[in-house]
């Protein structure tokens, strides 16, 4: 064999190789259908995942067997590269209803993830952690709604998770960060902007004041990391403590971003799409300060000494609404 003939032959070899990896009907895909998502979302999804070939013949063939309100949401696992017919069949004949309906909201750190899943049956809470500490993958849970068969792997229960937030979430990071900012100093902000903001249109406004504070060296001194650090409160019965005392800003820890500089080591909380959008896209504002006005919503200032004058009206009217 020539050295013309032997470079072909190893082209070939290498592309067949690929083929068979990567593209060859037997090589799995997970995908999650959630609830509500049209005929073409449902093609969008199959097609990033490497399901189907074609979403326009995907949707031809559910517009022909009138498919498009008979597809089961649920958490599938597919071949790469699958006839579309079948597909179609498989997402019509699901047995999702066998599954268990397992919702994750944002802003749930993973030990509340890890107890709604053993509670239902899904998995070991323990063996879910030990998989997301083994992979760093706090933050990279993706909230949603799942479907799950009972007794799933623990990995195969945190790799869905983190497949959605690839698929969701990962995209935004294609078009770059704001400055200072990485993927993971991203995350742990729109962690915090998650905890932080009562409503969707003051996360950008969250994240700014944040954003803010960094670029000047200031600390974060955000409340929602303290939290993170104090952990499970047996007396409030949640992992997000309400009203923080002087004493639990000052627990000494690497979140307690009230006693150390900079940014947490990680994600508190596995945020949702808004928040990692509001962190990207931060709004233009100059304020350094906010204080929840006990209705919702917060006040912002770019002066400590308004700031002060913000909290305390909010304390006056908190103390005349209780008379």
């Amino acid at each position: 064999m020539n050295r013309f003939n032997k470079i072909v032959f190893s082209a070939v070899f290498l592309l067949a190789a690929f083929l068979a990896y990567f593209c060859w009907p037997g090589a799995k895909a997970q995908v999650v259908i959630p609830e509500g998502v049209s005929a073409g979302q449902v093609a969008a999804i199959l097609k990033q995942n490497g399901v189907i070939l074609s979403s326009n013949w995907f949707k031809l063939l559910v517009m022909v067997t009138g498919s498009a309100k008979k597809i089961m949401p649920g958490n599938y696992s597919f071949r790469k590269y699958m006839s579309a017919e079948e597909v179609v069949w498989r997402l019509r004949h699901s047995t999702y209803i066998n599954q268990v309906k397992i919702v994750i909201p944002e802003g749930w750190r993973m030990e509340q993830i890890a107890e709604r899943l053993q509670s239902n049956g899904v998995t070991d809470k323990n063996r879910f952690m030990d998989a997301v500490n083994k992979g760093g993958l706090e933050g990279y849970l993706f909230p949603s709604t799942y479907y799950f068969e009972k007794n799933t792997p623990a990995q195969e229960v945190v790799n869905l998770l983190n497949l959605e937030f690839d698929r969701r979430v990962r995209p935004l990071f294609s078009k770059g960060f704001p400055s200072g900012l990485d993927e993971k100093k991203t995350l742990i902000l729109a962690s915090i902007v998650e905890r932080e903001a009562a409503i969707s249109s003051e996360r950008p406004l969250i994240a700014a004041v944040y954003l803010n504070r960094t670029r000047k060296g200031m600390p974060l001194e955000a409340d929602p990391t303290v939290q993170y650090a104090l952990g499970y409160s047996e007396k409030g019965q949640t992992y997000w403590k309400k009203g923080l005392t002087l004493k639990d800003l000052k627990i000494k820890s690497a979140y307690n971003t009230y006693k150390v500089g900079g940014f947490p080591p990680g994600p508190i909380c596995n945020p949702g799409y808004d928040s990692v959008l509001a962190v990207l896209n931060p709004a233009d504002i100059d304020a350094f300060y906010f204080v929840a006005d006990r209705k919702g919503k917060h006040i912002f200032n770019a002066k400590f000494s308004e700031h002060l004058k913000a909290k305390r009206r909010v304390e006056q009217a908190s103390k005349e609404s209780n008379r």
